[in-house]
C-alpha cells in the first residue's frame, strides 16, 4: 500500500514533521490547516476563510475538490465562534456536506482560533 505525499505551494508549509496531506488507496488525509497570519486580527470569519482556501489548494494538488470531502474535523479555541465558523465553512459545502465534528480545545498551534482537517476520497 504505497502512500503519496501531497503538497501545494499555495498553502502554508508544515510547521513540524508532517505532510500537508497523504494519499493512500484513493483516500486523501489533509492535515489540520491554520491561518496564523490572521489569528491576531480577531476576525474569525477571515481566519476560517483562509483555512478553507488552504484546504482547497491542498485538495487541488491531489486532483480533488470539496465535493470529495467525506469527513471534517473543526477545532475551535472558543465555541462561541461556532456560528461564524459554520457560516464560512458551509459556503464551501453547498451540497451533500461531509460528516463532521466540532470541538473546543484549550489551545491551538500558533495561538490560532480555528484549525480544520479533512478526509477526501477519489
Amino acid at each position: 500500500m504505497p502512500k503519496q505525499i501531497i503538497f501545494s505551494d499555495k498553502a502554508p508549509a508544515p510547521i513540524g514533521p508532517y505532510s500537508q496531506a497523504v494519499k493512500v488507496n484513493g483516500t486523501v488525509y489533509v492535515s489540520g490547516q491554520i491561518a496564523a497570519e490572521l489569528a491576531k486580527s480577531g476576525d474569525i470569519k477571515a481566519e476560517t476563510g483562509m483555512v478553507m482556501q488552504n484546504i482547497g489548494h491542498i485538495l487541488g494538488a491531489a486532483g480533488l475538490g470539496f465535493q470529495n470531502v467525506v469527513k471534517a474535523s473543526i477545532f475551535l479555541r472558543d465555541m462561541n465562534d461556532f456560528t461564524a465558523v459554520n457560516e464560512i465553512y458551509g459556503g464551501f459545502f453547498t451540497k451533500d456536506p461531509p460528516a463532521r465534528e466540532t470541538v473546543q480545545v484549550a489551545r491551538l498551534p500558533k495561538d490560532v482560533n480555528v484549525e480544520i482537517s479533512v478526509i477526501a476520497v477519489e
